[in-house]
């Protein structure tokens, strides 16, 4: 598919979602035109499947009769064989295709009324998982689809209206899902969770890194490898930063994360999905990182994370007992959790393994337990590699200025830290910035270098960062000092005399042209 072919995908399901958009708010009707286009992709799946399995007998999915002997015989058998393959199950009557075609029936005698059927057909998905591996993994997926909420309509009848609209709409879309080396819908998922996050104001960290900060963390955690046993992210939102790290190796084996949002929660196992990734290979939980862990004792190789900024949380003196935190003396503080989440990471490190993670500027310097924390990481375990300057401005909700911590345990290089001070490197589009391909080569080529650039780069010894008393704050270490430009003052002389000269001589004629109309003079 070309980019502009892409364009176009992009467009048509911008454009479907905002039939939506006078209904209710950018929240909501994502909640809505995101699960559409996901039940589409699995009855899509589906009917794929169950036609590989009945090609021998050459007929299709959608002709088999429900109601007759042999029909359910052969649904009994395609259900046993989807339920091990896609963790999921659909009827031919409940295919998409076919309930958006009633929807949109004009057919004298036959009804269009679909919204009990759909509800119906969303439950059932998650039913027939019910007992099985998949169980967790499709649990109320579309609990946020309330088909009879009056913000789709005062009536059934205009809920059922706007509803069969928007399926007749994406039923038109060929999603290329056979063409499996294609991502089509799963890029078009991406691009539909940024459009929603731009307009989503704040609450959009709740869910969405941009794709450029994703790609700076994922190229920093795959430095050096083609394959990963595991990524894992604390704070996974949408999934979107798994997903990229997938992007940036052959393979990973398998996908961690944890997400306290229920809504959220459900965006990240919908976008695994909708990625191709097995419901085997991801293991997402819902639950505050922080206060109840859920993948206690397992560590992974690859970490990435981007925290919501210096959240609250208990910072309870039982943790002090924690393994996450015990060794360090201090808990961060409970009014701003950044290091807590710093702690949590580290203790799911791999010996072999980088993690990266995005913080607000203060986390540098701020005093205290912070200060505590920090000094422990650089001179008892000498786990920071390097520290990266962002760009202000460049999150959705927020326009403070952001930094990527990087830690191993195994350092390549453990006699110095890295600083890079990227943050004048940006293109400015309306009121957000952004980091270019350029910008982002330009990070990722000096971290995996370690070269020093004029006031771009610079390696610090640990003895010096010491001597700042662990203060990690960027232009302590990058030295982006401009000179002025001198100033000839002679030459700045001359030109104001001259200025002077000119305005006398205009000074001159303006009287000249009063004293020939007979006017007075302005001066």
């Amino acid at each position: 598919m070309s980019d502009d072919q892409k364009k176009q995908l992009e467009q048509q399901l911008w454009n479907i979602a905002n039939t939506l958009r006078g209904k209710m708010n950018a929240d909501e009707f994502r909640d809505y035109i995101l699960g559409f286009i996901f039940y589409k992709y699995l009855a899509e799946k589906m009917e794929i499947y169950a036609n590989s399995i009945l090609k021998a007998d050459g007929i299709k999915y959608k002709t088999i009769d429900e109601n007759t002997k042999q029909g359910k015989e052969y649904i009994e058998a395609i259900k046993e064989e989807s339920l091990e393959k896609l963790g999921y199950f659909l009827k031919p009557s409940e295919l998409f295709s076919e309930v958006a075609k009633r929807g949109n029936s004009d057919v004298e005698g036959t009804s269009n009324f679909i919204l009990g059927d759909l509800q119906k057909i969303l439950n059932n998905i998650q039913l027939s998982t019910m007992g099985t591996a998949s169980e967790e993994d499709f649990d109320n997926l579309f609990e946020d689809m309330d088909l009879n909420s009056t913000k789709l309509g005062k009536t059934p009848e205009a809920r059922n209206e706007i509803i069969a609209k928007v399926l007749s709409h994406l039923d038109k879309i060929d999603f290329k899902l056979e063409q499996t080396e294609l991502d089509v819908l799963g890029d078009a998922y991406e691009y539909l969770i940024g459009q929603f996050a731009s307009g989503a104001g704040k609450k959009a960290g709740e869910f969405y890194t941009p794709q450029e900060v994703s790609m700076v963390l994922a190229k920093i955690v795959t430095t050096g490898k083609k394959k990963l046993k595991a990524v894992y992210d604390p704070t996974c939102g949408s999934g979107s930063l798994l997903l990229r790290v997938a992007r940036e190796v052959k393979e990973v084996s398998n996908f961690y994360g944890q997400e306290m949002n229920r809504t959220t929660y459900n965006l990240a196992r919908m976008n695994m999905i909708l990625h191709g990734v097995h419901y085997r290979k991801f293991n997402i939980k819902q639950e505050d990182t922080l206060e109840h862990p859920q993948h206690i004792g397992q560590q992974f190789e690859a970490i990435v994370a981007n925290p919501p900024f210096s959240a609250q949380w208990s910072a309870n003196p039982i943790f002090t007992s924690d393994d996450r935190f015990s060794q360090y003396g201090k808990l961060a503080p409970s009014s701003k959790a950044d290091f807590a989440f710093v702690q949590h990471m580290i203790h799911h490190l791999a010996e072999n393994g980088t993690m990266a993670i995005v913080l607000p500027h203060g986390t540098l310097f701020r005093g205290g337990a912070e200060q505590h924390i920090r000094k422990y990481l650089i001179e008892d375990r000498n786990y920071l590699d390097a520290v990266i300057g962002l760009p202000a401005n460049i999150f959705y909700g927020t326009s403070i200025p952001t930094c990527i911590m990087v830690f191993k345990k195994c350092r390549e290089q453990p006699d110095d830290v890295l600083f890079i001070d990227a943050s004048n490197d940006f293109e400015k589009v309306k009121t957000q910035n952004y980091l270019r391909d350029i910008d982002i080569d330009k990070i990722i080529d000096t971290y995996r270098s370690r070269k020093e650039h004029d006031k771009y780069s610079k390696k610090a010894t640990l003895k010096e960062i010491a001597e700042n008393d662990y203060n990690l704050n960027i232009p302590r270490y990058v030295d982006t000092f401009k000179l002025e430009e001198s100033i000839d003052i002679n030459a700045v002389a001359m030109e104001l005399k001259a200025l002077e000269e000119d305005m006398k001589f205009t000074d001159r004629t303006i009287a000249d042209f009063c004293k020939q109309l007979n006017i007075s003079t302005p001066f």
